[in-house]
């Protein structure tokens, strides 16, 4: 085959359609996957309304793929053509900027997002570089393993990387695309697991994925209500609401962190002297890298963390897209190919 299909968006705030383009060819250091999966994320919202500088069009995205490697460019070694490959957020690094000269790759200062810095999952095929791949493990299926490239590792990673030990209590804000793997991941870590959202309509599911404790925010007072279980040691904010961030800092137990991973512009409302008491911190957590995504679906596949996903074909990425602002997925929303 010569050609692909892309859904593509023309223009900034445009419409997905689908169209054909010649297939490309990997160059040296990448690779081509034959993608079978790809989830859809918020943050390709930001790459469709033009909301990340320097953003392109005609604009294909997609940082959640799952697919096949069918050819390597010249001096890609340590991977073959059919290995299970997965491309997230984490697209390759520059190599050369200081949190790379530093080994932190992922906040790269030139980061090869997949869909800002080229063409993305939303296709039949793509190219990526070969520092961009994670190895799928056996038995975990594209549809399952697509979202773990972005939502789940970087909650698994936030989790994995905090203060929390096994037996501390873990609060994770927001049952959504984010929240619902942090509730697992959080049971699995042996974490006091603590899920807070709005109403009591979403506790039989928190309470399935492993939370021990629920907290509704719309009749209780959060901060209160985490102090009388103790105390968090981490509160994972998932929930992309600066209002509700701010209102668990005062839950926090003594040297305890609030673990920003929400996106949204609007500021948090935290007093300094709210941090000082109690030497309280908070922090941004951002992806991980290709190892860190090989790591989450490593650990996914062996203690039965799944992301609930809605899978529908490539040709009706626009109303999925849709569905995915909307709020009404449950939980991501995936695009296969038929590969």
């Amino acid at each position: 085959m010569n050609t692909m299909r892309v859904a593509q968006v023309s223009a900034a705030g445009g419409k997905f359609e689908i169209v054909e383009r010649e297939l490309p060819q990997p160059g040296p250091g990448h690779v081509r996957i034959t993608v079978e999966a790809a989830g859809i994320c918020h943050s390709d919202a930001g790459f469709v309304h033009a909301g990340f500088p320097g953003v392109q069009f005609p604009l294909v995205t997609g940082h959640e793929v799952a697919g096949r490697i069918d050819s390597l460019g010249e001096g890609v070694t340590g991977w073959q053509v059919g290995d299970r490959v997965e491309v997230g957020w984490f697209g390759g690094h520059c190599g050369h900027c200081l949190p790379c000269r530093e080994g932190d790759f992922i906040d790269c200062q030139n980061l090869q997002v997949p869909g800002w810095a080229y063409p993305g999952g939303f296709a039949d095929a793509m190219v990526a570089p070969d520092t961009a791949l994670s190895r799928i493990p056996d038995g975990l299926p594209a549809a399952l393993a697509a979202p773990l490239g972005c939502a789940g590792v970087t909650t698994f990673n936030a989790l994995r990387h905090s203060s929390a030990r096994p037996g501390d209590l873990v609060a994770v804000l927001g049952v959504g695309g984010l929240g619902h793997l942090g509730v697992q991941y959080a049971n699995q870590f042996g974490f006091d697991t603590v899920a807070i959202a709005r109403g009591r309509d979403k506790e039989p599911l928190a309470r399935e994925l492993g939370a021990r404790h629920y907290i509704d925010s719309s009749a209780a007072n959060v901060a209160e209500a985490l102090q009388a279980l103790g105390g968090a040691r981490v509160v994972l904010a998932t929930a992309a609401n600066s209002d509700a961030m701010s209102a668990t800092v005062d839950g926090l137990r003594h040297r305890g962190q609030l673990i920003v991973l929400g996106v949204t512009p609007e500021p948090l409302q935290i007093s300094p002297l709210q941090l000082i008491g109690g030497s309280r911190s908070v922090h941004g957590h951002p992806s991980g890298t290709a190892q860190d995504i090989q790591d989450t679906m490593t650990f996914s596949a062996q203690t039965g963390v799944k992301p609930m996903v809605e899978t529908v074909p490539l040709e009706e990425v626009d109303d999925a897209f849709q569905r995915m602002l909307s709020g009404a997925a449950r939980f991501r929303m995936v695009l296969t190919t038929g590969n």
